[in-house]
């Protein structure tokens, strides 16, 4: 095994969690087909696509759509690496997206928690060199 190709994300709106992944966050769309049962496989990828992509999947039930936003139980669950941590922070800040305080520098580099549109916290974090 090489890699962790993709990890599920459970969302209520295809078209909505995608406008929100490419367009506030800067991911790009890699694949968007429909699937026989009337749902859709939909996979967004940051930067070139060379990490783990997200599989944007729509809750088909009750069980499903109470986990919507609360999928790590309130933990960060998502790291989103950058190599320029001001520019990232300031272009997704006038996007809309919603920064839980204000960023800090750590041992391990500078990071913010973010959530994404359903309430999931994210970590924008740039490494220590």
């Amino acid at each position: 095994m090489r890699r962790l190709a993709l990890v599920t994300l459970v969302v209520d709106d295809y078209d909505e969690a995608l406008r929100f992944y490419t367009e506030a966050l800067g991911f790009r769309l890699a694949e968007d087909a429909p699937r026989p049962d009337g749902s859709r496989w939909v996979v967004v990828e940051p930067g070139d696509g060379g990490g783990t992509g997200l599989l944007l999947a729509r809750a088909k039930d009750e069980e499903q759509r109470s986990r919507i936003g609360d999928q790590t139980g309130g933990r960060v669950g998502f790291f989103l690496h950058t190599d320029d941590f001001a520019r990232d922070h300031a272009r997704m800040t006038a996007a809309g997206v919603r920064f839980l305080e204000e960023p800090r520098h750590e041992p391990y580099g500078t990071v913010a928690v973010f959530q994404d549109l359903h309430g999931n916290r994210w970590d924008l974090l740039q490494p220590a060199a």
